[in-house]
């Protein structure tokens, strides 16, 4: 039997089945790091939120949209910070269609543990790019998941075209 190792998961792992929660919050930990640190995985800000690169991505590219505001509820999100949010989903949309060319997505929001949140307490939303085939024998016989690219390499391509959008005005 061959074994495929990814031991950078383990603390990840680790950290739900001990029930152990960071005294702080991953997301706004992220802010913290500097934009142009490798360890940062911030592609885009705005005023009332940022996009970054999901660090257990399911595909390459995986993106969470994230308000700078620690709220857990849907309806604790003004109808500004949802403006602007989706507008940052649609703009990261755009940026994966130019810079990977996804055959399609999936988009939405985990609310609460039970409905699978790794992290319930500060609300996000996923935009993950897909391509047909993309699911194979791996994660449903394996329980592993293939990402085919670096995130560092991912995030360099992304903020570059971010920031082409953002200057131009595209979404």
């Amino acid at each position: 039997m061959k074994r495929l190792w990814s031991p950078w998961r383990s603390n990840y792992i680790e950290s739900f089945r001990s029930g152990k929660k960071s005294v702080e919050c991953v997301f706004c930990d992220a802010l913290k790091i500097p934009f142009d640190s490798n360890e940062s995985l911030v592609v885009f800000k705005n005023d009332l939120c940022y996009v970054m690169l999901n660090l257990y991505p399911y595909n390459s590219g995986h993106l969470m949209v994230i308000p700078y505001r620690h709220v857990c509820q849907m309806c604790s999100l003004s109808e500004t910070e949802m403006n602007v949010m989706m507008k940052a989903v649609q703009m990261s949309i755009k940026v994966l269609e130019f810079t990977m060319k996804p055959q399609g997505f999936n988009f939405g929001a985990n609310f609460g543990k039970a409905a699978g949140a790794g992290i319930d307490d500060h609300i996000h939303f996923h935009v993950v790019p897909r391509w047909t085939g993309d699911t194979n024998f791996m994660p449903a016989l394996g329980d592993v998941k293939i990402i085919s690219q670096d995130l560092l390499t991912t995030k360099k391509k992304l903020i570059e075209v971010f920031n082409d959008v953002a200057k131009n005005n595209r979404t």
